[in-house]
């Protein structure tokens, strides 16, 4: 899976209510193990109990998290989540603090094999109603600064192109990404669901 983000940091912070400080990002794709911006709710170096609201931020992070020691290859991140109740991300995703968003442009999933070359054809989706949009994303500090995507069951215009997994694509409502930002886990929770068929802009190519 790849993404695209085809806006400059001045931009992105922009559309998102967020401060870019010097983030130089000037647009482009991404592939996993890159740094790319991401958005968080602004309390990573706040310590002690919830006070104020604090600004957006959008800062780099490395697409891709180092794996629990029980995966057995350590240079193998993980790039998303399938099961936000498993014990590797429970406190990540349980404290809102460690939520972000991921702005993105469009999506690469890989389709059904082309019967003329027999290779997979490669999916860009985008949101037909938000050219930028916001992915559900998680962040995790180790070795790294890093991140993974949230995904959820591929919606029937995917799964019609043998995708069965998609990414959470939030809506464009400004609302619910101060939900997936800040609320308590059990509001986030109808956030992780496939992004409206009608609203998915599918471009095949290969």
């Amino acid at each position: 899976m790849l993404y695209a983000l085809d806006a400059d940091a001045a931009a992105i912070a922009a559309a998102f209510g967020a401060r870019a400080g010097d983030d130089p990002w000037a647009g482009g794709q991404i592939s996993p193990g890159r740094f790319a911006p991401v958005i968080t709710a602004g309390r990573e170096f706040v310590a002690g109990p919830r006070g104020e609201r604090q600004p957006r931020r959008l800062i780099p992070r490395q697409w891709g998290v180092p794996p629990p020691p029980s995966a057995g290859d350590p240079a193998r991140t993980v790039l998303s989540v399938r099961n936000p109740d498993s014990p590797f991300w429970v406190g990540n995703l349980r404290n809102s603090e460690f939520r972000c968003i991921v702005p993105a442009t469009a999506l690469m999933e890989w389709g059904r094999i082309n019967p003329v070359t027999g290779k997979r054809r490669q999916l860009w989706v985008g949101a037909a109603d938000q050219p930028l949009f916001a992915l559900a994303g998680v962040w995790k500090d180790s070795e790294v600064p890093s991140f993974a995507l949230l995904t959820c069951e591929a919606n029937a215009a995917l799964r019609a192109e043998g995708v069965e997994r998609m990414p959470v694509i939030l809506p464009p409502d400004p609302g619910a990404q101060h939900v997936w930002l800040n609320a308590e886990w059990g509001r986030v929770q109808a956030l992780l669901a496939p992004y409206s068929s009608s609203l998915t802009a599918i471009a095949a190519r290969g």
